[in-house]
């Protein structure tokens, strides 16, 4: 082996240049529409109370009593379409969202609100139209409304 040369040639590697993969698709929203653009409580004044308020046939003293309000407190909201306080625009949107996915699934708001107004032993608790004085009990009755929706009834 002596003797013997070798030869050396170093060859000059060149990297490809990478680009980088950017998904150029826009994101997917999981929100339902409703709620993507939620109003500040300058913005819920009576009028956007009323187009949720016509989506159901409740009195004014059952609006009054979910929101925890008086009647009469109502009535100066509609004469002044003053705009509601933060907390009630919470309970407004929580009640549009029954009141959504009550439509969808009875498809007359008479029939929801019959359905409303029956006392329900759902999963060992009895849910009465009094449910919608509370959160928790306006989220029970969402998602039994989801379950009679896509089948699940229990």
């Amino acid at each position: 082996m002596t003797g013997m040369k070798k030869n050396k040639k170093s060859k000059a590697y060149q990297t490809p240049e990478i680009k980088a993969s950017v998904a150029q698709e826009p994101s997917a929203l999981y929100a339902p529409a409703s709620f993507i653009k939620i109003p500040t409580t300058t913005e819920f004044t009576f009028k956007r109370f009323q187009k949720v308020a016509d989506k159901a046939p409740f009195t004014l003293k059952e609006w009054a009593d979910i929101l925890h309000l008086s009647e009469r407190t109502l009535q100066r909201y509609a004469k002044n379409n003053t705009a509601f306080e933060g907390i009630y625009v919470d309970r407004i949107l929580h009640i549009e969202q029954l009141l959504n996915l009550g439509l969808q699934t009875f498809i007359d708001s008479n029939a929801l609100y019959r359905w409303l107004k029956r006392d329900k032993n759902i999963l060992g608790q009895m849910l009465t139209f009094e449910s919608l004085n509370s959160t928790h009990g306006i989220q029970l009755l969402i998602d039994e409304i989801g379950r009679i929706l896509y089948g699940v009834y229990i």
